[in-house]
């Protein structure tokens, strides 16, 4: 019964109403800690739900390569009955929940490790549906003449947006005469974002990935937009980098301001890595917190229980709202701030 109160907010992983029940009936001591990490983090299988006592897995390519035995390719399902052609998946340690083997002095070692993880799927699937929205969008445009007849279907739902990002974002924020060429790059990185945001709240698959909750991820866009800014740069950004119009006092002998400007080049990136993966974790570690609550009061009886597990699906209820909300303003904000930090490698002194 519980289980199924859960439904409307697993939101977070698709695997999270099997695996929360069964750790529910196992017994009365849930492990908070690996419930909430093994939902947020990555996976060699993608969990469906569980039927019974049958879990409902995906298996995923791994795709290793070892420094003794050379490649491998198998699927993960082949690691659940113990080491698989010298490889298991590590339990403790600092390689938990990474696969990998033991050397010659048998110690555990780490493979070079390619395998298509559940993230990593989940990445491919949320970039083909971006490709396929935009090449529907593009082919309304092909096939219409926007000027005699309004957008339908996907151009309809993209249009309005598109024009939001490129209007009030991006040549709000960039000079005019460099907006035209960054608004590709910007635009892609709105919708990559909205749509893997997106996708981690819908509960079943191919949904549930936390894929901007993942910070490698995170960190690969913030290294995109830092060499956005860096790369394309004017001479004028630079000057106020090394020589800012300071005081001299604040430049020599100690180049304080100057040492503060670099400092702040890679700053800028770093805060856009840990803003979308901070948020991103947390909204689905609240709503999984909510789901936990109800099997921690399991033994305070039934009626504690029945009344906090009212309480937390109402709450986990919202908390999958306000993710659409958040999804939406995380992917805007990014984008915001990359415009902005472009914007700035631009400018030019006011005399010209």
């Amino acid at each position: 019964m519980f289980p199924l109160l859960l439904l409307p907010f697993r939101s977070v992983a698709g695997e999270a109403a099997g695996s929360v029940s069964a750790e529910a009936v196992q017994g009365s001591q849930v492990d908070i800690k690996s419930m909430l990490f093994g939902h947020i983090g990555d996976s060699y299988q993608w969990h469906i739900t569980r039927i019974g006592d049958k879990e409902l897995t995906i298996p995923l390519p791994v795709i290793v390569c070892s420094k003794d035995s050379g490649w491998h390719c198998f699927l993960s399902s082949r690691l659940e009955d113990g080491p698989y052609e010298g490889f298991y998946i590590a339990e403790g340690g600092k390689y938990d929940g990474k696969i990998v083997e033991k050397d010659a002095a048998g110690a555990e070692v780490r493979p070079f490790d390619i395998s298509i993880t559940k993230n990593v799927l989940g990445l491919m699937i949320n970039s083909a549906i971006l490709v396929v929205l935009i090449l529907c969008c593009s082919r309304w445009y092909r096939r219409h003449d926007a000027l005699k007849e309004a957008p339908s279907g996907v151009a309809a739902l993209l249009e309005p947006v598109i024009e939001m990002i490129d209007d009030d974002v991006i040549k709000g924020s960039i000079p005019e005469d460099q907006s035209r060429k960054y608004a590709p790059y910007l635009l892609t990185v709105f919708f990559f974002i909205l749509v893997n945001n997106l996708m981690g709240i819908i509960p079943i698959f191919p949904g549930g990935a936390n894929i901007t909750g993942n910070i490698a991820v995170t960190l690969v866009l913030a290294l995109c937009t830092f060499l956005a800014v860096n790369l394309f740069a004017n001479r004028y950004y630079w000057k106020d980098k090394f020589w800012p119009a300071v005081p001299w006092w604040l430049k020599v002998p100690v180049p304080l301001i100057p040492f503060t400007e670099v400092f702040g080049i890679f700053t800028k990136p770093f805060a856009l890595m840990i803003r979308l993966f901070a948020n991103i974790m947390a909204g689905h570690a609240v709503i999984l917190s909510f789901v936990c609550i109800i099997f921690i009061t399991v033994e305070l009886g039934p009626l504690v229980n029945g009344t906090m597990t009212f309480i937390a699906v109402l709450f986990g209820i919202f908390m999958d709202f306000l993710e659409l909300l958040v999804a939406f303003i995380q992917a805007y904000v990014f984008t915001m701030l990359s415009a902005v930090f472009i914007g700035l490698a631009h400018e030019k002194p006011e005399a010209e």
